[in-house]
């Protein structure tokens, strides 16, 4: 780089020398008006001049006549000579020339001698000089390029030095928050707002970190209310268990209604299981679930009639409304479930004369499943929570309604697996819609990172 500016610093500065000795040398022969100096009558006039001109560019200057005859030399070398040269040549037809000789390191400029009035050429006037000026010019550049480079250097080495200390700094308070989470989480959040990047990687981090906070207290709360959940029925049937064996003679009515309990209980616990395994079972099978096309509107039909008879005796009303047929690429294990839960959730949470509407349509890219009661409703800040497990909406009748609290997660788990998405709609007392939507054709998560 240093390079290039110099190389052209010192070719402009040759070329400003060469239009300013041209210059000046149309200025001094557009006076001269006797041109008999060319043909030897002296002149202390113009003698005077052309040393003064000479000795302000320490250069040679040389008269040369029509038949390239050197009449005058400054340098007193090569008068009365024949000088043949291109520039020489083309300067005799009118064009003034100039020349820079880099490597030899001199300057040569070529005049037209013209006779006032007519303008025609009487000879050529030849100025020639060195370029050690400009040399020395274009040496005391670089040497001072040099220092200066090596000043900016220093200075950008110091910079740097500086800047990365200090920009280290809250990047090594933040390391070491990191360090702290990775051994065990910590409390607290990030709060480094020295620079622009600190202040985004720590907002980064607080984000992170909350959603590691919620996790493990999601993960707390998980394994909490699965004790409680697994140890709930436990407790009930070694309470049974325990009334019977204190009874010697037992009756065989009192006998019964003890075993329908204790089947209940076992019932319950086998369904908290069998769903805890659910889960498990589609976590392990995101990736690979068995998708095949099937008919969506007679797999919503097989649903609802298995679920009937719950509905009937809750009194409530199932209604399946098929706008189109819809065809779509499923695991019908893993879907079957997700609208299992959803509509049995509508029977368990609804009053008695009330009804559970399911709706199936589909367009070009996607099926729509519908799911909507006229149940109790929900809270709008319950709606945030009630796809994690273990969560209830209406704490207060839990044990009546029964179930497990894991339904809506298994549905949502199942239709994120299809790469879909599941919503809520509801109000307290006005009932709740449950939207599904599903992509007609599965694409898998290979598949959709090589779309990306």
């Amino acid at each position: 780089m240093e390079a290039v500016l110099l190389n052209s610093y010192e070719k402009r500065a040759a070329e400003v020398r060469m239009a300013e000795i041209q210059n000046q040398c149309t200025i001094f022969l557009g006076q001269w008006k006797d041109l008999s100096y060319l043909e030897g009558v002296p002149s202390e006039m113009l003698e005077a001049e052309v040393q003064q001109l000479s000795g302000i560019y320490n250069g040679r200057i040389m008269l040369i006549d029509s038949c390239f005859r050197i009449c005058r030399d400054t340098y007193k070398m090569d008068e009365g000579k024949t000088i043949v040269s291109k520039d020489v040549m083309d300067c005799m037809k009118g064009e003034g020339t100039s020349h820079y000789d880099k490597k030899n390191k001199y300057i040569e400029v070529t005049t037209p001698v013209l006779e006032p009035g007519t303008g025609e050429v009487k000879g050529v006037m030849l100025v020639s000089m060195t370029t050690d000026g400009i040399s020395d010019q274009v040496e005391f550049l670089r040497e001072k390029g040099q220092s200066t480079l090596i000043l900016i250097g220093v200075l950008l080495a110091g910079a740097g030095i500086v800047y990365g200390t200090t920009i280290v700094k809250p990047i090594r308070r933040i390391r070491h928050l990191v360090e702290g989470v990775t051994e065990g989480f910590e409390e607290g959040r990030v709060e480094e707002y020295t620079f622009t990047e600190t202040k985004e990687l720590s907002e980064t981090l607080n984000v992170m970190l909350e959603r590691m906070k919620t996790l493990d207290e999601s993960r707390n709360e998980f394994v909490s209310n699965v004790s409680h959940e697994l140890k709930t029925p436990m407790t009930s049937m070694k309470v049974l268990a325990d009334s019977l064996l204190a009874q010697p003679d037992v009756p065989v009515e009192l006998y019964q209604e003890f075993m329908q309990d204790l089947s209940q209980e076992i019932q319950r616990e086998d369904k908290i299981i069998n769903d805890l395994l659910s889960l498990v079972k589609m976590d392990k099978t995101a990736e690979h679930p068995n998708v095949q096309t099937e008919q969506m509107n007679q797999l919503i039909e097989k649903i609802l009639k298995r679920l009937r008879p719950i509905a009937e005796k809750a009194d409530v009303e199932l209604i399946l409304e098929s706008v189109r047929p819809v065809q779509a690429e499923v695991d019908e294990v893993k879907i079957s479930l997700a609208i299992s839960n959803l509509v049995e959730n509508a029977i368990k949470y609804n009053k008695e004369g009330g009804w559970v509407r399911v709706r199936i349509n589909g367009d070009h890219k996607f099926c729509y499943i519908e799911v909507s009661d006229s149940g109790i409703g929900m809270k709008e800040e319950d709606q945030e929570h009630i796809f994690e497990r273990f969560y209830r909406a209406d704490k207060s009748h839990s044990r009546e309604i029964g179930g497990t609290g894991l339904g809506l997660s298994i549905a949502r788990k199942s239709v994120v697996m299809h790469r879909g998405t599941v919503k809520v709609y509801s109000q307290p007392g006005l009932g709740s819609t449950f939207t599904v939507r599903i992509p007609l054709t599965y694409v898998g998560a290979k598949e959709e990172k090589k779309k990306l």
